[in-house]
C-alpha cells in the first residue's frame, strides 16, 4: 500500500503555469464542442462531414472533457490529476498527428481543426511535463 498522499499540501492553481495549463485545455473542451455545434449544422453536406468526421469529433470532444477535468484536478493539487493529464494529453497529441497526416481521411476543415487542438495540447503536453509543473507536485 502506497503511505504517499494523492495530493500536495499546496495548491498549484495560483501558479502562472497551471493557469494556462486551464486555459489551454479550456480551448481544447470549447473547440472540441464548436466542432461537433459545426458537423451538426452541415450534416447533411456529405462533402464535409462524413461518418468518420463524426466518430472522430466525439472521440475528441471526450477526450477534451476528461483532459479538462484532469487539468482541473492537477489544478486542485491532485498528483494523480497530474499524470493523468500528462498521459491523456500526450497521447492524444500523438493521435492527432497521426490522423492529421492520413491523406484524404479527413476534410480539410476538420484537418485544420484537429491542427489546433493539437497545437493546444502539445502546449499543455510542454507546460505539464516540465521541470516547473513537476516541482509543484513534488514532496
Amino acid at each position: 500500500m502506497n503511505s504517499r498522499p494523492a495530493t500536495v499540501s499546496a495548491q498549484p492553481r495560483t501558479d502562472p503555469a497551471v493557469r494556462t495549463v486551464g486555459v489551454l485545455t479550456g480551448a481544447y473542451l470549447a473547440l472540441s464542442v464548436l466542432t461537433l455545434g459545426a458537423i451538426f449544422l452541415f450534416r447533411n453536406d456529405p462533402a464535409m462531414v462524413t461518418d468518420v468526421v463524426w466518430v472522430r469529433a466525439t472521440i475528441v470532444a471526450a477526450s477534451a472533457l476528461l483532459t479538462f477535468l484532469f487539468a482541473r484536478s492537477a489544478a486542485r493539487g491532485s498528483k494523480r490529476g497530474l499524470l493523468r493529464l500528462r498521459i491523456v494529453s500526450a497521447v492524444m497529441t500523438v493521435a492527432i498527428i497521426v490522423i492529421v497526416s492520413i491523406p484524404g481521411f479527413l476534410p480539410l476543415w476538420v484537418r485544420l481543426e484537429q491542427g489546433v487542438c493539437g497545437l493546444l495540447l502539445l502546449a499543455v503536453v510542454v507546460l505539464v511535463n516540465g521541470r516547473h509543473v513537476r516541482s509543484l507536485f513534488s514532496e
